[in-house]
This record gives structure tokens, C-alpha cells and sequence, in this order.
């Protein structure tokens, strides 16, 4: 079931959010992302959240703000199961377009929003990490 953030999601959602970002980007310091949790926290309760639960526990969600996506995250013990395609699904069908930011070297992302319809449509480098990341964009076709 996919429903909207509660606070009492917080400490699930920014644990899922750590441990998934140190996972897929190990070409970040891991360091960056823990100096980052307070902020990420902090801007939960501004972006429009979106969860992925199932028999009770958090597996996955994904964030909004606008019409940015900032990421879709998956707990590791539930990937490659069609969380995250769901997420995206649900997003397609409130969001009429969309974009987002996904470092470069995370094929495993790029290959993912590829399949699911989204261009790349830059690159450049992220200031805070100096790493190289592409915009990706999606429109509804219809």
C-alpha cells in the first residue's frame, strides 16, 4: 500500500534514506550523507512523501518536492521487488512531468529511470560532492 507521510514515519524513512544512499553511492564519502541527515530530516515535512508499506513496515518511499523527484529509496532487504516501480507508477499518475538529479556513476538508477520513461536531458558536476550526476525528466504522453 502506497499512503502519505506521518511523522511517526520519521526515524524508518531517514534510516532507509542513509542506509541507501551510503549503499548505492560508495563513490561518496560516507561521511557526506551523515552530515546531511539533519537537513534531509528537517525537509521532510516540507516535500511531499510518499510511502511504500506492506504488513506494517516501511519498504520504501519516495520524495517530492514541486515537481522534483528527489529520490525513490528502497530498503535493501526489499529491493528487486517492485517497490520502486510502484513508487514511480503512483508519482506518474499525480504528476503530469517531473524531474530529477541521479549521480552518473549509479547505473543501477539511470538504468532503472530509463526503463521507466525518463530522459536524460543534462549533466553536470554536483558542487557539494563534485561528482558527476544527470537531470532525467519525465512527461506524460498523454
Amino acid at each position: 500500500m502506497i499512503r502519505k507521510f506521518q511523522p511517526d514515519d520519521t526515524k524508518r524513512v531517514m534510516d532507509i534514506w542513509l542506509n541507501s544512499n551510503i549503499e548505492a553511492h560508495s563513490f561518496v564519502p560516507k561521511d557526506y550523507w551523515i552530515s546531511n541527515y539533519s537537513f534531509v530530516r528537517d525537509q521532510l515535512i516540507q516535500a511531499n512523501v510518499y510511502i511504500y508499506e506492506q504488513g506494517n513496515i516501511i519498504k520504501g518511499f519516495v520524495g517530492m518536492t514541486d515537481n522534483y523527484m528527489a529520490g525513490i529509496f528502497v530498503d535493501k532487504n526489499f529491493r528487486s521487488m517492485g517497490i520502486g516501480k510502484m513508487l514511480i507508477d503512483y508519482i506518474k499518475g499525480i504528476y503530469p512531468s517531473f524531474n530529477l538529479n541521479v549521480y552518473k556513476e549509479n547505473r543501477r538508477a539511470v538504468d532503472f529511470y530509463k526503463r521507466e520513461g525518463l530522459n536524460i536531458i543534462s549533466e553536470e558536476t554536483d558542487m557539494d560532492t563534485q561528482r558527476q550526476e544527470y537531470t532525467m525528466e519525465w512527461k506524460n504522453k498523454a
